[in-house]
């Protein structure tokens, strides 16, 4: 295969060529920057420096060549703009941020550079990781002047999904291999669905949040997008692993190779299907489109098992009390005092305080910032934030209660395609959006996105699988498996 047509090979086959030395890391680079240029209208990549990616594409190459190198070395990835990174700038695609260079790497960051990844950017996302559409974005992509919406690549008039959609469009438009991603109400796994890729999160606690620029603590969580579950398995298996004196909210959990599940057979899987998650709001080509796709499985030997998730609508308000009471916390360490954005007239502290923080958040985040102060202050913390709580362990009793009779739950990622971009402009029409989603990602527990054909005006579906606790290995085989009998995701927007 010549290096014209490297962005069709999923991570392992990439891989594969690197250590049997048929292209070099060094060209490989090459081409995805290339890629990233002349794609440069979807808005992807909000920081390039070629020279960094060229440096460790060229120790990389020194390393395969000493036959030291790892299973992914010289392999090119992207990261999402909410990892800090020193070769490249971080902003959190908000203008509180803007020309941040952080002194260190994110742990996520590191562990793929240990790895012998390439790096070729930073990808946009929406500011602070907040919203499901990335319209969000207050940052310039690379090529253009102001901030723009990353496009979908099956329909550059559609949103991409978010917070990660600069990952998933980057993956779906074969400007990268794969990517980082993060999720804090599905932000890995909406995005993946949109742009019809593979997007895992992992459970809770699994990857190192150090150097992840914090949204809802409790919440967010790193994780791979890819083409497959083999290429997304590569990454998290890199990925993972306790962090234990950086992260307080790491897991002491050893590291794992999900690649070495792959291969299992489903025969006999108890695929659980929440009524819930098949009910009014699911718009009818995602539904028959996911329908197959459990008549697939059904086909490879697994059984479909009803089962109930009564609170799965009460993650909505659930999610929208504790994310924004989290935020509103994190965020208040961007004053304008110690780094970031400072406005420049004001008249005392106070008042920079206020101008810095008008001036620097977008109007997403400032809705968070204040639900979340709303929901902590005195006379409301016991009426929304502590019944919050309370019901946030409901839900996850509701998962452990459904796991007994099932090995994982299956449904729709999201209940409709991607949107016109503009299309939602009521922000509660986008927190709806969320509903499938959002349980896992309240319970910890680990969901995967896959693609699973494709709706209206030729949109992809994905398929959402949520398994129990450090069962990664599982979902992943699960999604590898229905991967080997279908296409999905192998096919790609025209042009591209």
């Amino acid at each position: 295969m010549s290096t014209t047509d490297l962005h069709h090979l999923g991570v392992a086959e990439l891989a594969a060529q690197l250590k049997n030395k048929q292209v070099s890391a060094v060209e490989a680079a090459q081409h995805f920057l290339a890629r990233a240029q002349q794609h440069q209208h979807l808005g992807a990549f909000v920081a390039i420096n070629e020279d960094a990616t060229l440096a460790q594409a060229k120790a990389a190459d020194a390393l395969i060549a000493a036959g030291q190198g790892g299973r992914l070395a010289g392999v090119p990835m992207a990261h999402k703009d909410i990892f800090v990174t020193k070769d490249f700038p971080t902003t959190a695609a908000s203008k509180m941020l803007q020309g941040y260079q952080s002194p260190f790497d994110a742990t996520v960051v590191r562990k793929l550079a240990d790895a012998g990844m390439v790096t070729l950017g930073k990808l946009n996302c929406d500011e602070f990781a907040m919203g499901g559409a990335n319209e969000n974005s207050a940052i310039a992509p690379v090529g253009f002047d102001a901030p723009q919406p990353v496009r979908n690549p099956w329909n550059t008039e559609r949103v991409p999904g978010g917070s990660s959609g600069g990952s998933a469009a980057a993956v779906a438009a074969r400007l990268a291999p794969a990517v980082t991603g993060t999720d804090t109400g599905g932000s890995i796994r909406q995005p993946a669905s949109f742009c019809g890729i593979t997007g895992i999160k992992p459970t809770y606690g699994r990857a190192s949040r150090y150097g992840m620029i914090a949204f809802a603590s409790s919440l967010d969580q790193a994780g791979p997008m890819g083409r497959s579950a083999e290429d997304c398995a590569l990454l998290l298996s890199e990925m993972c692993g306790p962090d234990l004196d950086r992260d307080s909210t790491s897991l002491d959990h050893p590291a794992e190779d999900f690649t070495l599940q792959l291969n299992d057979s489903i025969e006999g899987l108890r695929i659980g299907i929440p009524a819930e998650f098949f009910g009014e709001g699911l718009s009818a080509d995602v539904r028959r489109n996911v329908d197959a796709a459990l008549k697939e499985y059904e086909k490879l030997g697994a059984k479909l098992v009803p089962i109930s998730l009564p609170r799965t609508e009460l993650s909505v308000p659930v999610y929208y009390i504790l994310a924004p009471a989290e935020a509103s916390s994190n965020l208040s360490r961007f004053d304008g005092v110690k780094f970031g954005h400072r406005a420049k007239h004001f008249a005392d502290l106070n008042d920079m305080y206020k101008k810095t923080r008008a001036e620097g958040f977008g109007d997403e985040v400032k809705r968070r910032i204040m639900i979340g102060a709303y929901v902590l202050s005195e006379g409301y913390y016991d009426a929304y934030y502590l019944q919050a709580q309370k019901i946030r362990r409901m839900i996850a009793d509701d998962f452990q209660a459904a796991f007994k009779e099932c090995d994982v739950i299956a449904g729709a990622a999201a209940p409709t395609t991607a949107w016109a971009i503009g299309g939602k402009a009521d922000p509660v029409s986008n927190y709806l959006a969320d509903v499938f989603t959002l349980p896992a990602s309240l319970a910890g527990l680990p969901g995967l996105s896959l693609p699973a054909g494709f709706g209206d005006g030729g949109m992809p579906v994905g398929l959402q699988l949520i398994g129990n606790y450090f069962a990664e290995g599982k979902l992943l085989n699960a999604a590898h498996r229905f991967q080997q009998a279908t296409d999905f995701h192998l096919q790609r927007p025209a042009g591209i």
